[in-house]
């Protein structure tokens, strides 16, 4: 992926209104890990989202509505320890049916709690045939005992799998990144992003050779590898979803901004050593140049 096949692939214009450039929600948000959704939904305006919800552990809901200014913030029920319950679904209809691009994930971290908001989340109705859903963090360690339960999200899943996450996802240790992305892409009917490789199926049942379409960054500093990078991966994705792309086209843009914001910070910091906050700032300049 180059340069070049983003300019040739325009971004939607942004509107006039913060409707028009799309209303993004983030679920996640525990006791322990605030500042994923923080981090995530920052990434998802800086993408040129117009409208942000973040809804997150009762307990950490006035603080991030302090941090994060610009968006709406949603308590939800937590456990003793601090983690966002399954009964969350119950508050966040609303949201739901006014979101263009739903992200559940970053800062989730009670497996089965987690497991079973999924469940809820997926039920009849909840979803619209528009919406994205972009899966990330733990929403990611406990999908593939979804799979029968998730079927309704069946075209409108992004992945953003870590290698780890990626081993979870197809139940095995990864052994070839770019087949390994295309295999998962076809297992959950998703666009799939990892390491700079982005896949999307057809969803041809049983697979066909042929039937997957992938992409590979060549950008990217070993920088990114720190704490908070992924969920600015999965909030730039989702901002750019909700702004009217294609899943394929707002994964594709995403793991680039996300790769050269790297190496921008790179080349004036060093690498390692520059914070995953940063990323978010370097993605306005980068899409103007792109898409001009």
């Amino acid at each position: 992926m180059t340069p070049t096949l983003l300019r040739n692939w325009p971004l939607p214009p942004t509107g006039s209104g913060k409707l028009e450039r799309g209303t993004v929600l983030v679920i996640g948000g525990s006791r322990k890990t605030p500042g994923a959704v923080l981090l995530a939904g920052t990434a998802a305006l800086r993408a040129g989202a117009g409208r942000l919800t973040l809804a997150v552990a009762e307990s950490t809901a006035v603080a991030l509505a302090v941090a994060v200014p610009e968006a709406g913030v949603i308590g939800l029920p937590e456990t003793s320890s601090g983690s966002v319950r399954s009964t969350a679904h119950e508050a966040l209809q609303p949201e739901l049916e006014a979101a263009d691009a739903v992200l559940i994930g970053p800062g989730l971290d009670d497996p089965d709690e987690t497991a079973q908001l999924l469940r809820n989340l997926s039920g009849k109705g909840r979803i619209r045939e528009d919406q994205a859903i972009v899966l990330d963090a733990y929403a990611l360690g406990i999908l593939k005992q979804l799979l029968p339960d998730i079927q309704p999200w069946a075209g409108h899943l992004i992945l953003t799998p870590n290698p780890t996450e990626l081993g979870l996802l197809l139940g095995r240790d990864p052994e070839d990144i770019r087949n390994d992305v295309a295999e998962v892409s076809g297992m959950y009917h998703a666009v799939v992003s990892c390491q700079g490789v982005i896949a999307q199926s057809r969803n041809t049942d049983p697979p066909e050779t042929g039937s997957t379409t992938c992409w590979e960054i060549t950008t990217g500093s070993g920088g990114l590898g720190t704490s908070g990078s992924g969920d600015v991966l999965a909030g730039t994705i989702a901002g750019l979803r909700a702004r009217g792309t294609t899943d394929a086209q707002a994964a594709c843009w995403g793991s680039h901004l996300h790769a050269a914001a790297g190496d921008r910070l790179a080349s004036r910091k060093g690498s390692p050593g520059y914070l995953a906050r940063e990323l978010a700032d370097e993605l306005p300049p980068l899409m103007m140049e792109l898409n001009t």
